[in-house]
């Protein structure tokens, strides 16, 4: 295959699902939240199990006015949405899907390079919070900047030691490098990656920055129509995201009983059940206070996190 053809390929394959997996999880939360909280009104749209639910929402936002204010910076107002898109699908570049080379653009820093681009996402929640020219805005930006650059210490403490495991940076290295018996040895890490990634893309119960009971809806309050459906597509794409890394990282990747044929499923199939405990902790836990989040992050995740490293690099020094 011709390099021009197979980089358009990886290309094309790479923005269809940057695409569609963050709808199929949007409607996933639909109706799981559906059913685990009996809500009737996801279940009617489309008659069959509600399947329209997520094309009306799209409508709704296409018919919405695109109101920008009239004290806000207007570029970088109008800029923050692509700014909080942009990282995610500059990530799924470097995620594999199985092996054999089943990846956009293989890199020997890949994990270096993943966590470098996530963390770009507080650029646009400064951005949007700041241009916005809104107090609820603003004190919505300073609390995502807050818990963003928090939980980026535990994130990064947390995979460094699959790479320390692994000895590699390399995304299918890692995961070429996996065994079984990582689930029990790398569990506390592979906790406090999850929990940092939630945290990351400000999902319940890490919402703080957003908080509508007390910020009516935080950095975004202002945007509507189509830029604030960018920003949704970018929490649901952050989904994607967390729960494939959780899955390279931790879960194996592309291991399963036939590794060999059916890899690729057996990554898709772990994300989607990590994206499924994701929307189930939306409907399960109540909203942290600041001080409970902050506090969990310092106190808790980056000492286990630490704690982890000590324990892989005497592993790796014993064995």
């Amino acid at each position: 295959m011709p390099l021009w053809l197979d980089l358009l390929v990886r290309v094309v394959a790479v923005v269809a699902a940057f695409l569609v997996l963050p709808l199929v999880v949007g409607q996933a939360e639909h109706k799981v939240m559906a059913h685990m909280q009996g809500r009737l009104g996801p279940m009617y749209a489309g008659a069959f199990h509600g399947w329209a639910q997520l094309v009306a929402d799209g409508v709704k936002f296409v018919q919405k006015e695109d109101i920008t204010p009239r004290d806000a910076d207007r570029r970088v107002f109008q800029l923050a949405p692509i700014v909080a898109l942009f990282p995610y699908l500059i990530v799924l570049l470097a995620v594999p899907l199985g092996p054999g080379g089943l990846v956009a653009q293989p890199l020997d820093v890949g994990l270096f390079f993943v966590l470098a681009v996530l963390g770009i996402g507080v650029v646009a929640v400064l951005m949007s919070a700041w241009a916005s020219a809104n107090k609820y805005s603003l004190l919505g930006g300073l609390r995502g900047a807050a818990q963003l650059l928090g939980y980026e210490l535990p994130l990064v403490l947390s995979a460094a030691s699959v790479a320390m495991a692994a000895g590699t940076l390399s995304l299918p290295g890692i995961v070429e490098a996996w065994s079984p018996w990582w689930l029990l040895w790398q569990a506390p890490a592979a906790f406090v990656f999850f929990v940092s990634g939630l945290a990351e893309i400000r999902r319940p119960p890490f919402d703080m920055p957003i908080a509508d009971s007390e910020l009516v809806f935080g950095y975004m309050t202002e945007y509507t129509g189509l830029r604030f459906a960018f920003f949704l597509l970018a929490e649901y794409v952050g989904i994607v995201v967390i729960a494939a890394l959780t899955t390279v990282l931790f879960l194996g990747g592309w291991h399963g009983p036939d590794p060999a044929h059916l890899g690729w499923l057996w990554t898709l199939l772990k994300i989607f059940a990590v994206s499924f405990v994701i929307i189930w902790l939306r409907v399960t836990y109540p909203r942290l206070r600041e001080d409970q989040l902050q506090r969990l992050c310092w106190l808790v995740l980056v000492p286990l996190a630490l704690g982890q490293l000590v324990l892989t690099a005497a592993v790796k020094v014993a064995l």
